[in-house]
């Protein structure tokens, strides 16, 4: 009960903002509450009218004043384009964490408690001025004992608390919904809010930021096409990041590339295959990728920072979506229906004609524009957006790739509104599919499987003597010869001809599997 009603004054004081912004309609979205004019009426004497802000913008704008979980949850939404919109998502993906800082004198505070050192004895060079302030944390540049350029990430003060109080009200928001609104359940909020605080707990902790920068770094050691900045370990912590200093040319506007002598095709190119590979070739990739993280050097190569948001791809997700896009792009519709449900996505009383039907019609009018228009992103978000009516569950890993596609796709198109996405990310595509759904992959696939059989092969064969055993104390009736075999098994323990029928079974198990 008190839990109750903490959470009803502290949802009086968000909608108070929310009809400040005129904003409460996503009250009415959820499900939790009265409609947004009754509230308006009620808190405001109604709202604000005539507002030429899009009803994303507005909310945005009532999300940042609503503080740093709001902003990241905001974030979240703006992946969910199935739920609410691609034109919301995209004002929501404008949430870029913008606050005001926090003072530097306690930035210095943080650095010394978490690194156990003055900071003179850390750092011969500390900038007080931020270089970045975000909802979580901020930048300060530095430079270390031996004289290396630095960007130190801090914590805000108190964050993980303002956190939890806000995580507990969206969990309670989250558990009302799925009691009082049925057709919520298949969404899961409460699921969604309680991965969203796994995310954000993760993200918090700042050491996890490091070890994905060193992973994503390590995959790229040969590529220097994208370029990961190297960790200080000796300088990061739970509450501090400590990564070398990088210095280029931001993504955010072509004539400042061109000013630079950076050619945009480059530029676009490393950027969309960078972006592939981590998709496909290692199923880890950079989340977050809008132009206020991404830098270009001299020579078009991309250096990317902030890695707190990343992704990732099970096998099984990677050969799903590379068949999926291979299928569209050949509109071959029957095919792209049925990887769904051979990956299970889709619910086998579900109609396999229908859904065909369903991805011919998505397909059709993205294929059918001119090559510049084509978007992957926007094929996946609509496809997401239907995959609702055939009753498919919520794929996160899915809508955050689709998301970030689209990110990708839209720096790409600033950059050259001509570009051809789809002409320049072919042939890593071709090439991933290639070596993953080939002949050669099937046959590699093959070989794995029967060295893994071999390695099992000593407990296998104590689970099938172990399987006669019991059986013939059943009191199977076995023919003659088998239970002479037997007998001498259990009288003189394993024996050559009781060990060859083991390997007789096992190699028909092994045929039946690779067959």
């Amino acid at each position: 009960m008190f839990r109750a009603a903490r959470n009803i004054l502290r949802l009086i004081s968000i909608a108070r903002i929310l009809a400040r912004h005129d904003a409460l309609f996503v009250l009415d979205l959820l499900g939790l509450g009265p409609t947004p004019a009754r509230l308006g009426r009620f808190f405001l004497r109604g709202p604000r009218r005539g507002s030429p802000l899009r009803q994303g913008q507005r909310l945005a704008a009532a999300l940042r004043e609503l503080g740093p979980a709001f902003i990241k949850f905001g974030q979240t939404w703006s992946t969910r384009a199935d739920l609410i919109g691609e034109e919301m998502a995209d004002d929501l993906g404008e949430l870029r964490d913008r606050l005001p800082p926090f003072p530097s004198d306690r930035a210095r505070q943080t650095v010394v408690k978490e690194l156990g050192r003055p900071i003179e004895e850390l750092f011969s060079e500390f900038t007080d001025q931020p270089t970045a302030a975000a909802s979580i944390a901020q930048v300060h540049f530095a430079v270390t004992m031996e004289g290396e350029e630095v960007a130190v990430k801090v914590l805000r003060p108190g964050i993980e608390k303002a956190f939890q109080r806000d995580i507990e009200l969206l969990l309670w928001l989250a558990e009302t919904a799925e009691r009082t609104q049925p057709a919520m359940r298949r969404l899961k909020p409460v699921e969604v809010v309680r991965g969203f605080s796994d995310v954000v707990d993760i993200e918090m902790d700042l050491r996890f930021e490091a070890a994905a920068a060193s992973e994503l770094r390590q995959n790229f050691e040969d590529d220097p096409t994208f370029q990961v900045p190297t960790v200080h370990w000796a300088l990061t912590s739970r509450r501090v990041l400590t990564l070398a200093r990088i210095t280029g040319t931001p993504l955010s506007d072509r004539q400042t590339l061109l000013d630079a002598g950076i050619e945009p095709k480059t530029v676009i190119t490393n950027l969309l295959n960078a972006f592939l590979r981590q998709v496909f070739r290692d199923g880890f990739f950079h989340a977050d990728l809008h132009p206020g993280n991404l830098f270009a050097d001299a020579d078009g190569n991309i250096l990317a920072v902030d890695f707190g948001i990343m992704g990732r791809l099970d096998m099984q997700s990677r050969l799903f979506l590379a068949e999926l896009l291979l299928a569209f792009l050949l509109r071959d519709y029957w095919r792209a229906a049925e990887v769904h449900f051979e990956a299970g996505y889709i619910p086998a009383d579900q109609s396999l004609e229908a859904f065909a039907q369903a991805c011919r019609s998505i397909g059709e009018p993205i294929l059918g524009k001119p090559a510049t228009e084509i978007s992957i992103g926007r094929l996946l978000s609509q496809l997401l957006q239907t995959t609702e009516k055939f009753q498919m569950e919520t794929q996160p890993q899915l809508l955050l790739l689709q998301k970030t596609m689209v990110v990708a796709e839209g720096v790409s198109r600033r950059l050259d509104p001509n570009v051809v996405v789809w002409e320049i990310s072919r042939p890593v595509i071709e090439e991933w599919i290639r070596g993953n759904l080939g002949p050669q992959a099937q046959l590699r696939d093959s070989a794995k499987q029967a060295v893994a059989l071999v390695r099992r092969l000593p407990a296998l064969v104590e689970r099938v003597e172990s399987v006669i055993d019991q059986l013939a104390g059943d009191g199977l009736k076995l023919d003659p010869e088998s239970a002479k075999l037997i007998a001498a098994g259990q009288s003189r323990g394993r024996s050559f001809e009781r060990t060859l029928i083991v390997i007789g079974i096992l190699i028909l198990l092994a045929v039946t599997i690779l067959s």
